[in-house]
């Protein structure tokens, strides 16, 4: 039975998915969550769907293949509240541990099926927006929005807006125009993203 198309196009969950999902255990009291940052993602991902454990592992495979250690540290640092040092674990190998615990926790299920339809959506023919988008969120440090800017290059654009976002929710000072977020709304449109993923920045709109 073929789905229709109101069905392919429609995300797995209205909500956040993928790395930017991980990155927001890294609140201030993820430790009480488990005794390591490792622990603390396994149990989540213990806790989900497939399609939401394959989607981190197709992210976090993503940032690894493309992006250097040290741009990996600078977007887990914007995307998290609260992430532990890389003093001691560099972005590179902390990367390669999700894609780690992803692979052990869908090694151990049954009939998983890979991601299809809009889940695949990479944005491809959004780049130039997306890049756009990021250019423009001048709150965010410089270093945070070229790392932003290098992902949308080169991985993909839909992986980049998505931890644009989260990055954007943890930003200090953060304040967005009504077009700004009408912009990020269409933006998630075009990407089939559930209700509540740019919804997420709404609380940061100026009123009028």
């Amino acid at each position: 039975m073929e789905l229709g198309d109101d069905q392919r196009l429609q995300r797995f969950t209205e909500f956040e998915f993928g790395v930017p999902w991980v990155m927001g255990f890294f609140h201030q009291d993820w430790i009480y969550e488990g005794p390591t940052a490792a622990d603390v993602v396994a149990k989540h991902l213990g806790e989900e769907s497939d399609e939401e454990v394959l989607a981190v592992r197709h992210d976090a495979q993503v940032l690894l293949d493309h992006l250097s250690s040290r741009t990996l540290e600078v977007l887990w640092d914007a995307g998290s509240q609260y992430m532990p040092s890389f003093e001691r674990i560099p972005g590179s190998e902390w990367t390669r541990t999700v894609v780690d615990l992803c692979a052990g926790e869908l090694s151990g299920r049954a009939d998983v099926r890979p991601l299809a339809g809009a889940d695949i959506e990479d944005g491809f023919a959004h780049r130039d927006a997306v890049v756009a988008e990021i250019e423009q969120v001048g709150f965010l440090d410089a270093e945070v929005r070229g790392a932003l800017v290098e992902c949308a290059r080169r991985c993909t654009p839909d992986l980049a807006f998505r931890v644009l976002l989260r990055a954007v929710v943890y930003a200090p000072d953060g304040s967005l125009a009504l077009a700004q977020y009408q912009q990020m709304e269409a933006l998630g449109s075009a990407l089939h993203y559930g209700e509540f993923v740019v919804q997420s920045v709404r609380f940061l709109v100026e009123e009028p």
